[in-house]
């Protein structure tokens, strides 16, 4: 026999017995057996977000999506991939990952049939469909499709340089101009002609080869 300290904890269990749900969502209809769920569910329909990390400052709907969230600051990893061992935070993140291992796409675009392991891999393909950029610059107005692409174009506007060469100290924006920089430094002419077999340290430069 289940007992409680307190009666309105167990008028909240008697409602598991019951299945009474007297509270409703004035929004959507959708009726709940206690007024904390009804009041957690309207913020699917507010937006409001009441738990914030002491950290970023990003904010949460849940007091347990907060709880996660901030094992990502403290870097503590409890959940591990049974295959390679690779630790994660969140049981979440094992459950995608474990899909590069199994090959399972299970989200997949309904123009194109092309499949995802992720749900937000799929989100930012549909964009090559529709067109739509919603991430834009607030100093020149420039809309991109991806959050990363708006990153990077930030650095034109702050002269943010984190690619950092360890041989000279020449910084860039992006990695890839900096593995195209230490070409320099190594002579290694990766861009080979499949006619002639002329080799070439950048691609442009092959490109141009290719034309005469």
């Amino acid at each position: 026999k289940k007992t409680f300290s307190r009666s309105h904890h167990l008028e909240s269990h008697m409602i598991t017995h019951t299945g009474e749900r007297n509270f409703q969502c004035s929004v959507c209809n959708k009726s709940f057996g206690r007024r904390l769920i009804l009041t957690i569910h309207m913020r699917t329909h507010t937006g409001e977000k009441p738990h914030k990390c002491d950290v970023c400052d990003k904010t949460f709907s849940l007091f347990s999506n907060l709880a996660k969230h901030k094992l990502v600051h403290s870097g503590e990893k409890t959940h591990q991939c049974s295959v390679c061992m690779k630790l994660f935070s969140e049981k979440n993140n094992v459950k995608r990952h474990m899909r590069i291992h199994t090959g399972e796409k299970p989200y997949k675009c309904d123009v194109c049939d092309k499949a995802f392991a992720g749900s937000g891999d799929l989100t930012r393909h549909k964009r090559t469909h529709t067109g739509e950029k919603p991430y834009q610059c607030t100093v020149c107005e420039k809309l991109f499709r991806h959050q990363a692409n708006l990153r990077t174009h930030m650095r034109i506007h702050t002269g943010e340089k984190p690619y950092k060469c360890d041989i000279c100290d020449k910084a860039f924006i992006q990695l890839g101009e900096l593995k195209r920089h230490k070409i320099i430094h190594t002579g290694d002419e990766p861009y080979q002609c499949t006619l002639c077999e002329k080799s070439f340290r950048q691609k442009g430069a092959l490109t141009t080869h290719m034309r005469t």
